[in-house]
């Protein structure tokens, strides 16, 4: 079943955000908190690249279903074989999938055959896995030309905070990158390869939850803030 992150946003992230203003001997008045967080919570896009992988994106699900929080997968092409049941786990789970090319290579300078080959592959693999759906696109190393923008079909979707997981396994470290600098409606880039980014994601999805953020798929995000994404368009951050 599909997360209802609008149900999350009244039963999770209200209760951490009313303790934390609240406190001992504080009382908060009858409307205003409450309303104001129902109707416009602080939104944060969480989203992996470069799986899946069975030991890291599996044990990274586990985790994201006990606390309700969807995020958004870009996933390499050759990985899918042999781990079609993540991917449909993925969707069914309520989070959103999106391609990150076949053999992760940059997308500038490709021919059109080359871009089908990379791109068009791995969104028929999806497809043949979940069926017709919009796939949309995050390139390698977040390099794209204005040739491969017109092919791709649908929006590119970039990020906003980047806590350069991939540079070492330091968890702690990770996490302070994502947690002391991010803010409504940022898209945070993590990987799900890394046992140390599996560990830091749920720890930063644990502590922006205890700040009174929610956690929304890319497309949610979009949606909510009303931004209609464009075929071509780049997205780094959706206020």
């Amino acid at each position: 079943m599909a997360v209802n992150w609008k149900k999350f946003a009244l039963f999770a992230c209200v209760p951490v955000l009313l303790m934390a203003l609240s406190g001992p001997g504080r009382v908060l008045p009858a409307d205003s908190a409450v309303e104001m967080t129902v109707d416009r919570p602080p939104l944060v896009a969480l989203t992996f690249d470069d799986g899946p992988r069975s030991s890291t994106t599996g044990p990274l699900l586990d985790g994201l279903a006990l606390r309700e929080a969807p995020a958004t997968f870009f996933l390499v092409g050759s990985r899918i074989p042999g781990n079609e049941d993540l991917v449909r786990r993925m969707a069914a789970e309520g989070h959103q999938i999106g391609i990150h090319t076949f053999d992760h290579v940059e997308l500038k300078g490709l021919s059109r055959r080359d871009f089908d080959l990379q791109v068009g592959k791995t969104r028929a693999l999806i497809a043949n896995l979940l069926g017709d759906g919009n796939y949309w696109l995050r390139p390698p190393y977040g390099l794209i030309d204005k040739r491969a923008e017109d092919w791709c079909g649908g929006p590119i979707i970039l990020w906003s905070v980047d806590p350069e997981d991939w540079r070492d396994s330091d968890v702690d470290r990770i996490v302070a990158a994502v947690v002391e600098h991010v803010s409504d409606g940022d898209i945070i880039l993590l990987h799900d390869l890394f046992p140390s980014s599996a560990q830091a994601a749920l720890r930063i999805v644990d502590a922006l939850l205890a700040k009174g953020y929610c956690f929304v798929t890319v497309e949610q995000l979009m949606e909510e803030r009303g931004v209609s994404p464009e075929a071509g368009g780049r997205y780094r951050k959706i206020n």
